[in-house]
This record gives structure tokens, C-alpha cells and sequence, in this order.
């Protein structure tokens, strides 16, 4: 990009530069800043999925029905089913969704399934919330990265992002995206970057499993779950932080390290522009190919009901078995062992039982905030953490990963979880014991 391509005349410069500070401040409200309501201090975007399903519950219902049923029955209208195995697997399980849902709202099924840590937690208590704060939160996010934000903050971080990460500079808007946006479209995002020849093998890997994390606003269902939103800015910021550092060591580590790659370097700064110039005029340059509000609202939307009918039935049928393992299996009890030297060092309370919990983000993201909603608020937040900072799970991301053109075996994602999730552990812990010492955690 040259200087001559960011001429503009004073008017639409002007008319940039207030959609990018205007639009983001928006986005940065919606998420960041908490505010009082009714005695209740958490960040607007709660408010409102709080307001939704306090009062007007049986249209939420229904909402969240519809979603879970269209999410079950698209890949078959579609055709999408039958692709890969992946394919075949998650729509069958999309389709026990249904099923499971059908039964608890009909009261009809084994009586084990109706305990209250059962189907009625996972869907009052989970799949509703995630059914009606999704579709707001795209609405939100559209304003986040959607006017110039993303691409100053991507500009601004590239120097560390190949000392660190061991990624090329321009992945950084990639990273940020991923991490504030959603797995499959910043999924999307790499593997299309991949094939245009900008990634190597292990650049695209370590970006895929490494910031690939669900959204901020599923991060907000996993705090409203532990009874963190009073300390919502701690746990995103540290959940980013850990995120990060992880990636950054996971990317030395075995079988990261062993991909294929070659001799790259990032592109130099335009001529005649610092970092912060550069910064403003990626930022500028978002803001001004932007589309007019109300059709960036109108896509993000949809967008967010896209990811909610997906995300939605397979909550339901591999939240509930994963639960029902849980309680009824030793599966989660193997997994745990190998992770509880790691719990034992962060000095978590009920070690065993916490590394047991974390094992379950195997199969799904949220099961380890349903199985220690009850856990010491060190061990809450440190599950909280856990579960965002592991990135791959059976549920969705894994095989939103092997539908890419990434070549990265099943096997080593599991190895890549392990190494996630331990390291996650240590960290995570070390932060929560460091934020109840000074009282930010309480």
C-alpha cells in the first residue's frame, strides 16, 4: 500500500476516522465495560441476553428450538451429512440433540436424565443462554471488528508475532480474529490464507489449534455458568494472556515443531510510513470498505444465528453424554490422572476431581464449567481459563480443523490438546491464586 492510496479527500478521511473510533467504542462497550442494572453489575451484552430470557422466557424457548431444530435437519437438506466421516458423525449427533431436547421440554425419558445436572441445567442453564446471547453478541461483534479495530490492532502487534509465535506478521489480524470472533470462521480465515501460499504447514497449525478459541461471546456463557461475570475483564484478559502464552510454547514443542516449513520472512512497512501510520491507515482503509451499518448488522446476524444453530444440538447430544460419562464411566478418570500432576502443581483444591472435570473439555468445551459450577472460585476460574485456552475439542473445533486443507493428523490434535491443557492448568492456577491474594477474585 502506498501513500497515494490512502489520499482522501477531508470529508470521507474524516467520515473513516469516525466509524473507526465511533463503531469500535461501541464494540469495546458492549464487551468491556460493566455496568449497574438493577443492582446487577455485569457488561451490557449480558444485560440484554439476561433481559431476553428473564422476560420474555417462552419466546426464547422457542427461539432456542428452532435453532437446535434447523442446526439438526440443514446438512441433510443441504447434502453437507455424507462429505467426510466428521461430517456423518456430528450430524447424527445433531440429530440426538433433537431428541434429547424434545425430551426434556416433553418430561418424557429415563429419570437419570432429568436430574438437575443433567438435561435441565445443560439446557436452562447453557443451551438457552447460548441460543439467545450468541445471535446478540454477533450483532456486537459486527462493531468490534468489523470498522478498522481488528486491522490497527493486527498492525501494531506483527513485530512480536514471528519472535513469539513463530507466525508471520499479517497472521496477526488472523490470531486477534480468532480469538474474539468465532473457531469456524477464523477457521476459514487460515485455511483460505493456507492455500493462497502465505502459510506454511506449520504456520497454518499453529494458528488453527493455537487461537482458534470459541468466541468472547461464548467465554461470557462459561463465566455466567462459574459465577465470574463480577470478574469478567479479569477473565477475558487472562484467558488472552494464557491463550497466548501457551501458543507460544506449544509452537517449540512436539508435533508442532516437527511440520513442515521453510525460509520466510514479513514484508517491510510501507516506505515513508511508521508502525502507527501504518496502523491507521489499515484501520482506515477497514473502515472505509466497510459496508453501510445496517447490512453489516443484518450479516453478522445471521452469521451469529448460523453459529447458534450449529453449536446448539451438538451441546445437547455431546453435552449430555459427555456428562453421563462422566458420572457414569471411568473414561474422564484416565484422561484426568494424566493431568493431574499438573492441577497437583497449581495447588488446585480437590486435585483429582479438577483434573477428572478438565479432562471432559476433550469432548466438549463446556463440560468442565458444568461439572465444577460447585468447585472453590480458585478452581472455577482456573476451568474457566482452561476451558478456552485448550482450543480443540470433539464437540466442533476438531473437526472444523480436519475439514480444512491443513494437513495435521487427527492423533497429533489429540497430543496438541494434552500439551494445551496441562500448560493451561499451571498458568491458569498461577493466575487465579495471584488475583484471590490482591482480591480481584472473590
Amino acid at each position: 500500500m502506498t501513500n497515494n492510496s490512502m489520499i482522501m479527500t477531508g470529508g470521507s478521511q474524516v467520515q473513516n476516522l469516525l466509524k473507526l473510533i465511533l463503531c469500535s467504542a461501541v464494540g469495546i462497550f458492549a464487551f468491556f465495560v460493566p455496568v449497574t442494572i438493577g443492582g446487577k453489575t455485569t457488561i451490557p451484552l449480558d444485560h440484554a441476553a439476561n433481559a431476553v430470557t428473564t422476560f420474555a422466557k417462552p419466546a426464547a424457548i422457542v427461539f432456542v428450538c428452532a435453532l437446535i431444530l434447523y442446526g439438526a435437519i440443514a446438512p441433510f437438506i443441504a447434502g453437507r451429512w455424507r462429505e467426510d466421516t466428521a461430517a456423518i458423525i456430528f450430524s447424527i449427533l445433531r440429530l440426538l440433540g433433537v431428541v434429547f431436547t424434545a425430551m426434556y421440554l416433553t418430561g418424557i425419558g429415563p429419570a437419570a436424565l432429568f436430574a438437575p445436572d443433567m438435561l435441565p441445567f445443560l439446557f436452562d442453564k447453557l443451551v438457552l443462554s447460548v441460543g439467545i446471547i450468541v445471535p446478540i453478541g454477533a450483532l456486537a461483534l459486527g462493531f468490534l471488528v468489523g470498522y478498522g479495530l481488528l486491522e490497527f490492532t493486527g498492525v501494531i502487534v506483527q513485530p512480536i508475532m514471528r519472535p513469539v509465535w513463530r507466525t508471520p506478521g499479517w497472521s496477526a489480524i488472523d490470531a486477534v480474529a480468532s480469538f474474539v470472533g468465532s473457531y469456524s470462521i477464523a477457521l476459514l480465515i487460515t485455511d483460505r490464507v493456507f492455500k493462497q501460499g502465505k502459510y506454511s504447514v506449520r504456520e497454518a497449525a499453529i494458528i488453527a489449534t493455537g487461537f482458534s478459541t470459541v468466541s468472547a461471546t461464548f467465554m461470557i456463557i462459561v463465566a455466567r455458568t462459574l459465577g465470574l461475570m463480577d470478574s469478567w475483564n479479569l477473565y477475558f484478559w487472562g484467558t488472552l494472556v494464557v491463550t497466548f502464552v501457551v501458543t507460544a510454547i506449544s509452537a517449540r514443542l512436539w508435533p508442532l515443531a516437527s511440520l513442515e516449513h521453510g525460509d520466510r520472512t514479513d514484508p517491510p512497512l510501507p516506505q515513508g510510513r511508521n508502525r502507527l501510520q501504518t496502523a491507521f491507515d489499515e484501520g482506515l482503509k477497514q473502515a472505509a470498505s466497510a459496508p453501510p451499518l445496517l447490512r453489516n448488522l443484518a450479516d453478522t446476524f445471521v452469521d451469529g444465528l448460523r453459529m447458534a444453530s450449529i453449536i446448539l444440538p451438538s451441546i445437547m447430544a455431546v453435552g449430555l453424554l459427555g456428562l453421563l460419562a462422566a458420572k457414569y464411566t471411568p473414561i474422564f478418570d484416565a484422561v484426568g490422572v494424566l493431568l493431574y500432576p499438573f492441577a497437583w502443581i497449581g495447588r488446585l483444591s480437590e486435585a483429582m476431581e479438577a483434573s477428572r472435570a478438565m479432562a471432559s473439555g476433550l469432548a466438549e468445551m463446556f463440560l468442565p464449567a458444568l461439572l465444577l459450577k460447585d468447585a472453590d472460585i480458585v478452581v472455577k476460574f482456573t476451568a474457566a481459563v482452561v476451558s478456552v485456552s485448550q482450543v480443540l475439542f470433539l464437540s466442533a473445533s476438531i473437526p472444523c480443523v480436519l475439514a480444512t486443507s491443513i494437513p495435521i493428523r487427527f492423533r497429533d490434535m489429540i497430543v496438541i490438546w494434552y500439551i494445551r491443557t496441562a500448560l493451561s492448568i499451571v498458568l491458569s492456577a498461577g493466575l487465579a491464586w495471584l488475583a484471590f491474594g490482591l482480591g480481584w477474585l472473590a
